[in-house]
């Protein structure tokens, strides 16, 4: 069985995700919707998906480098 001391990685998915869909399809749906305000609208929704991406990515990074604790357990150590 596995060693009762180990901690459970985990994973932080979930904020990736809201980051990506959000530089991707709701800051484009908001874009088409505020047709009529022209080149600034246009550079605030670039701006906030370039920071979207930004973060997101950052954040992929970080939750990707997770270590997976062995499940093997070392000699010496008993249960």
């Amino acid at each position: 069985m596995l060693d009762p001391q180990q901690k459970p990685t985990g994973t932080t998915y979930t904020t990736t995700v809201a980051l990506l869909s959000v530089a991707f399809v709701f800051i484009p749906a908001a874009l088409a919707f505020s047709r009529p305000f022209g080149y600034l609208s246009l550079s605030v929704a670039i701006v906030c998906s370039a920071l979207c991406l930004t973060f997101a990515w950052l954040n992929w990074k970080k939750s990707s480098q997770l270590t997976i604790d062995s499940i093997e357990v070392e000699e010496g150590k008993t249960k």
